[in-house]
């Protein structure tokens, strides 16, 4: 039995519970990252907590792969992949583009999702068929909007800074081509691509929590996700999402250099 889209609001309220009450409270950061700065808090934490345990009672034969509490069982059919606040930086920032980002994929596939930014009220969830919105007022199926030619097309990054040596000069040759670059969004700009707002994303250094819920929005969306080499993004790494197969295959065949 696959969860439905109530287990998948359980998840997200829970998570919700945790994360909402903290944000703008000068919340105490860890850094996990000696030689740089990969900050969590204990709404990371907590809100991871509280959805492997909602799992964990509901779907015991399932595997889970998270940010902050490791991995079990990613050899079964079904792994679910958690990022309980993506984009901590923006969220230790007052800046709500941070998501909590949830998805499940099958034998390595990411088939359903969903990104849950619960201070302005906005949820994403992918059924395995389409993309849902839920925000004031509205719930809907949105998809992704036409666009022919990089030179129209809007593409966010979370930062430029994070590109370094050949990717960066790719990915500079991406963005002098788009009409509009914008950066620091995190897992929103993903968001914004399946809801038809946006065209094109792309980002370096990805891990499988940063995509594993954004994947099927996007794609269930009519977009496309893929790394930088045409192939699969479940596992991260240099990950392109467009909103049309012409502009894909534009960014890309720039990025694969």
């Amino acid at each position: 039995m696959l969860p439905d889209r109530e287990f998948f609001d359980r998840l997200a309220d829970a998570a919700k519970a945790q994360t909402l009450p903290r944000f703008r409270t000068g919340i105490s950061v860890a850094n996990k990252e000696a030689a740089g700065f990969d900050p969590v808090t204990e709404g990371d934490r907590a809100a991871e907590t509280a959805i492997r345990t909602l799992i964990e009672a509901h779907f015991p034969e399932h595997g889970i792969l998270g940010e902050e509490f490791g991995n079990v069982g990613l050899d079964r059919d079904y792994v679910w992949v958690i990022d309980p606040i993506d984009g901590t930086r923006a969220f230790i920032s007052g800046l709500p583009v941070w998501g909590t980002l949830i998805g499940l994929y099958h034998k390595g596939e990411a088939v359903m999702g969903l990104m849950d930014q619960p201070f302005i009220g906005e949820r994403y969830f992918a059924d395995g068929k389409s993309t849902h919105y839920r925000g004031p007022g509205e719930d809907k199926i949105v998809s992704t909007r036409p666009c022919a030619d990089l030179s129209q097309a809007i593409m966010f990054t979370t930062s430029p800074h994070l590109y370094i040596g050949d990717i960066k000069t790719r990915f500079e040759a991406v963005q002098s081509k788009v009409q509009l670059a914008r950066y620091g969004c995190d897992c929103y700009a993903f968001a914004l691509l399946a809801a038809g707002h946006i065209d094109l994303v792309i980002e370096c250094g990805l891990k499988p929590y940063d995509v594993g819920g954004i994947i099927p929005l996007i794609e269930q969306a009519g977009g496309i996700v893929t790394d930088w080499n045409g192939g699969p993004a479940e596992m991260g790494g240099e990950v392109i999402a467009a909103g049309s197969a012409e502009i894909h295959a534009q960014a890309l065949a720039i990025l694969k250099g």
